[in-house]
């Protein structure tokens, strides 16, 4: 038993070299993946997005929203949806009752969910639009839609046509109620190491917020 003790002691120093290299490598690796996020947040910053010809639309069966929405894809999004890797967007259409005496109520949502994905073989952009999150393993219920080009893809993203957002019942004039849009990059549906870019501090850029308040005039 004692001849196997110098052996050990001597393996000791060892683990701890070889543990000490493989932390100075892991620090390595997350100052580069930091730098490289960082980088791509600051290109993402760039990317402001607008909307115009913003419009409600009341009629029996609901109230739709309809707007064009602006946006340019950062280069570095761009190249990585080229190679493979899929975008998704998020649309949120919430209606709110202002209350003095509490936090505001939510009275309705509407979401919508967009997959933007370039198919290699045909050379083809393809757009999933649903109702329910879009998983990475499938697409579920949703539907879909092929493009020559990625200006023709973006397109049929940023044009919002007659969305159902809330019931007639929802709204009511009487009370101060108000809408709230938003529209931004699903974070969630990038690969995990690039979700740790959300904590750059907003660098991601492709987001917008609009609140309305709803009166009887906010209806074309």
């Amino acid at each position: 038993m004692d001849s196997f003790m110098p052996c050990l002691k001597s393996a000791k120093p060892m683990q701890r070299a070889w543990g000490l290299c493989i932390a100075w490598v892991q620090r390595g690796l997350q100052a580069v993946l930091l730098n490289l996020l960082l980088c791509m947040g600051a290109s993402y910053a760039d990317s402001a997005v607008v909307a115009e010809d913003f419009q409600l639309q009341r009629s029996d069966d609901g109230v739709y929203l309809s707007a064009r929405l602006g946006f340019d894809l950062p280069p570095s999004l761009e190249d990585a949806v080229t190679r493979g890797m899929p975008l998704g967007f998020v649309m949120q259409a919430d209606v709110m009752r202002e209350r003095w005496y509490w936090s505001d109520k939510l009275v309705s949502r509407s979401e919508r969910y967009v997959r933007l994905t370039y198919q290699p073989l045909s050379k083809r952009w393809r757009v999933h639009v649903s109702a329910q999150p879009i998983q990475s393993t499938g697409l579920g219920v949703s539907m879909g839609q092929s493009y020559d080009s990625l200006p023709e893809a973006l397109l049929s993203i940023q044009r919002v046509s007659r969305w159902r957002i809330a019931d007639v019942a929802a709204i009511d004039a009487s009370t101060k109620q108000r809408l709230e849009f938003r529209f931004r990059l699903d974070l969630s549906q990038l690969p995990q190491p690039l979700q740790f870019g959300s904590l750059g501090g907003g660098g991601w850029g492709l987001e917008y917020l609009q609140s309305l308040k709803l009166q009887e005039d906010s209806f074309k």
